[in-house]
């Protein structure tokens, strides 16, 4: 028996760390919504009770440190499933982006295995699993956009934002998260206006949603990568209406409302970097049936 599950990528329309938190985490804030970007889960059921990553992408690994096979093992743990499973994973969303694609491929097997091994398990229930294997994973369960705290893991839904196409360019460099926050200095960072970008979202007011886009990571990146900056000002100069660095990057995404734009930013970066995307925003977590 298989299944095929999507799994979306996120970007950060807003992005702030309040402090560090005694577990060693950081406290945050974040404006997240799901991109029509996506990798693609099957999920194909074993009688072995073992384990199978599969992927064709040499950098995904294929063993107990991917994301997914944490997933499926975490669930067989737990509700003391027998059976195994085997887990395509073809990968759209490029790794260590700052896209959370290896958050989303682990809820998506949360979601998909859940049904394939008729769990039941509610999804609020599956969101709290989720937090075990990531910070990310908990919003990838639900997908739509919403407002995350805690370490990420706490989540209230927001509705879908304003209407408008997504730009993503990632340079050819892979960026650690763990690295970012080990550099960054709580106390001397800018931080965002979250409350205005969610007031934008829910008036449906793009222009504030452009203005009010803010990521608190974006400075220690860019230091670390000066190409991370050199993609940002090149968006901006191709005519994006507000540009910011995804997560902890390296990914920039630009927002352009009209699609006659869309064409020009794209093709203008597709002239220094491979990976280029333009897409829409997914916005509504119905999206993920």
């Amino acid at each position: 028996m298989k299944m095929m599950v999507k799994a979306p990528a996120k970007i950060n329309l807003s992005l702030d760390v309040l402090s560090k938190r005694p577990d060693g985490f950081h406290e945050v804030e974040m404006v997240m919504t799901t991109v029509d970007l996506a990798d693609r889960i099957e999920l194909e059921l074993v009688d072995s009770g073992s384990i199978h990553i599969l992927s064709l992408d040499r950098f995904v690994p294929g063993d107990h440190r991917n994301l997914a096979y944490k997933a499926a093992d975490l669930l067989k743990r737990r509700y003391k499933v027998k059976q195994g499973v085997a887990i395509t994973i073809q990968k759209q969303i490029p790794v260590a982006a700052g896209l959370a694609g290896g958050s989303s491929d682990a809820a998506a097997t949360l979601r998909g295995l859940n049904k394939l091994w008729n769990l039941n398990i509610p999804v609020d229930e599956l969101a709290e699993l989720g937090a075990e294997i990531g910070s990310d994973v908990s919003f990838c369960i639900y997908g739509g956009t919403a407002l995350a705290t805690g370490r990420g893991e706490v989540i209230q839904e927001l509705p879908a934002p304003p209407n408008c196409w997504v730009i993503l360019a990632k340079p050819s460099i892979g960026v650690s998260t763990a690295d970012v926050y080990r550099s960054l200095k709580v106390d001397r960072i800018t931080h965002p206006n979250t409350e205005a970008m969610v007031e934008a979202i829910r008036s449906q007011d793009y222009k504030g949603m452009c203005n009010h886009l803010g990521n608190a990571l974006e400075t220690v990146t860019l230091r670390m990568h000066p190409e991370v900056a050199h993609i940002k000002q090149q968006m901006e100069r191709f005519g994006a209406d507000a540009v910011l660095m995804s997560g902890s990057g390296p990914t920039v995404f630009g927002l352009v409302e009209y699609e006659s734009k869309v064409q020009r930013v794209y093709n203008g970066l597709r002239g220094f970097c491979d990976q280029v995307f333009a897409v829409r925003m997914l916005g509504d977590r119905n999206a993920l049936d």
